[in-house]
C-alpha cells in the first residue's frame, strides 16, 4: 500500500474548513493493483502495532491511554482521524515539542495483508524551560515571569515557579501539577504562594500567603469558530470549586456556569445570547471571604455601571454576592459602508447590546424560593451601542455608549461612553 506520512495531520478532512488536511499532504505512492485503491477508500484494515519513537524520560504507560483508540479504527480513513486525535492528546500532555505520525503497512511474521503500523515520533520539550510574556485580563494587564520543568517524573508531572506583577495584583509561587493517566481534564495540584491584590471597589488591598491543594473538576462544551468574537456556535462551561475541605481559614462550595450562542444572520450580522451564573455556599459556621464573593458590574459584564459596583455594599465599599446571574443580547454587525473590507477593516464590528443582571447574599434558613425572589428584585440593566476591536484571537477592546437602567441607591454608574478590555465578556 505504501506508507502515508501526516507530518502534521493538522487536521483531518472528515468535516468542514476547519479539517483541512489535503491530498498533497500525503505521500501514498502509486497505486499498482485495485486492492490498493479499495484500501484507500473503505477497505476494512486492522492496527496491529502502535509504535512511540523518541522516548527519553517519558514513561510509556502514560501515553498508552492517550493512543489507545487508534486501535479501534477500522478503515485509512479512521485510522487517519484517530491518530490526528491520539496526536493532539499527546501534545495536550505537555511535554513534547512535536509529535510526526506516519501510517504504514504492518511488517514482520505476524503481518496481515490488511495490516497497519501506526508510529508516533515524538520530540521531548527540555529539562527546564523558562518563559517572559504579558497577559491581558478583563480591564487589567501584568507581566509574568516563569521557570517551568516538565515531565518531572516522566507521566506528564509539572513544577512550576511563577512572578506575575500586574495592575491589580502581585503574586508568585510554586505549584505542582499531576494529570489522573487517561482523564487530562482530571488533575491533582499542589502550590505554595504569596499573592497580594488591590480590590479599589471594596477598600481592601488583600495578602494571602499559603499551601493549596486543588482536586477540581471543569466541564466545557465549545463549538464557536473563535472565543473573542465568535460568528457561530456554543459554549457550555460548569466550574466547580471546593476550598477548606483540609483546612485553613475559609471553607465553601463554589458553582458557577457560563452559556453562550451565536448565530451568523443576514448582512454578515451576528446575534449572541449569554447566561451567567454561580453560587457561594459556606460550609460549617464561618462566613463566606469577601475576596471569594461573585462581583457584578463594569465593562465586561453588565455595562453602564462601573467596575464591580453592583449589590451590596458597606460605607461606600462593594461586598460581593453570595449568588448572581447576568445575561446579555447583542447584535453585531459590520462598520457602516464596510471600510477596509476584506483586510483590517473586519477586525472592527459594530456592537449593540442589552445587558441585565444582579447578585445578593444568602440566607439560607429562608428557601429557595426566597432566593430566587432576591435575585428577581431590583435587577440592574442597560443598553447601548459602540465599536468592537478584536485584537487578534487573544482580547477585544469595546468602547460603547451605555445607558444604564434599574439603577440603586449606592450604584455607580457610566452614563455615556465606557471602555473596556478583556478576554471574556459577557
Amino acid at each position: 500500500m505504501g506508507t502515508v506520512h501526516a507530518r502534521s495531520l493538522d487536521p483531518l478532512p472528515m468535516q468542514g474548513p476547519e479539517l483541512g488536511l489535503q491530498a498533497d499532504d500525503m505521500d501514498l505512492g502509486e497505486p499498482e493493483h485495485e486492492e490498493k485503491q479499495e484500501v484507500l477508500e473503505n477497505k476494512d484494515v486492522v492496527v496491529q502495532h502502535v509504535h512511540i519513537g523518541g522516548l527519553g524520560r517519558t514513561k510509556e504507560d502514560i501515553l498508552t491511554y492517550e493512543i489507545a483508540d487508534v486501535f479501534r479504527a477500522k478503515n485509512l480513513i479512521d485510522v487517519m482521524k484517530k491518530s490526528h486525535e491520539a496526536r493532539q492528546r499527546l501534545l495536550r500532555l505537555g511535554i513534547f515539542r512535536n509529535v510526526e505520525v506516519v501510517i504504514d503497512t504492518a511488517e514482520g511474521a505476524d503481518a496481515l495483508p490488511n495490516g497497519l503500523d501506526v508510529t508516533f515520533e515524538v520530540k521531548e520539550l527540555r529539562r527546564m524551560t523558562g518563559s517572559y510574556n504579558t497577559m491581558v485580563g478583563n480591564n487589567e494587564g501584568s507581566m509574568v515571569l516563569g521557570l517551568k520543568l516538565p515531565n518531572v517524573f516522566g507521566r506528564a508531572e509539572k513544577l512550576t515557579f511563577q512572578f506575575s506583577y500586574g495592575t491589580k495584583e502581585t503574586s508568585y509561587g510554586l505549584s505542582f501539577f499531576k494529570p489522573q493517566p487517561g482523564h487530562f481534564e482530571r488533575n491533582f495540584s499542589i502550590n505554595l504562594y504569596k499573592v497580594t491584590g488591590q480590590f479599589p471597589w471594596s477598600s481592601l488591598r488583600e495578602t494571602d500567603r499559603g499551601v493549596s491543594t486543588e482536586f477540581s473538576h471543569t466541564m466545557v462544551i465549545d463549538t464557536r469558530n473563535s472565543t473573542i468574537l465568535p460568528r457561530k456556535g456554543a459554549l457550555l462551561k460548569i466550574n466547580q470549586e471546593l476550598a477548606g475541605y483540609t483546612g485553613g481559614d475559609v471553607s465553601f462550595l463554589k458553582e458557577d456556569f457560563e452559556i453562550q450562542l451565536n448565530k451568523t444572520l443576514f448582512w454578515d450580522s451576528v446575534l449572541s445570547t449569554s447566561l451567567w451564573g454561580g453560587m457561594l455556599l459556606p460550609l460549617g459556621d464561618k462566613p463566606s471571604s469577601i475576596a471569594d464573593r461573585f462581583y457584578l458590574g463594569g465593562p465586561t459584564s453588565v455595562r453602564g455601571f462601573s467596575m464591580y459596583s453592583i449589590g451590596p455594599q458597606s460605607e461606600g465599599d462593594y461586598l460581593g454576592g453570595e449568588v448572581y446571574w447576568a445575561g446579555g443580547l447583542h447584535l453585531y454587525t459590520p462598520l457602516p459602508f464596510r471600510p477596509g473590507r476584506g483586510s483590517f477593516g473586519e477586525l472592527f464590528r459594530t456592537h449593540f447590546f442589552l445587558n441585565a443582571g444582579n447578585l445578593c447574599n444568602l440566607n439560607y434558613g429562608e428557601g429557595p424560593r426566597a432566593h430566587l425572589s432576591k435575585l428577581a428584585e431590583c435587577i440592574r440593566w442597560s443598553y447601548g451601542a459602540g465599536i468592537v476591536l478584536r485584537l487578534g484571537n487573544i482580547a477585544r477592546l469595546e468602547l460603547n455608549y451605555c445607558i444604564p437602567m434599574g439603577v440603586r441607591s449606592g450604584d455607580r454608574i457610566c452614563d455615556g461612553v465606557q471602555f473596556g478590555a478583556g478576554i471574556r465578556f459577557l
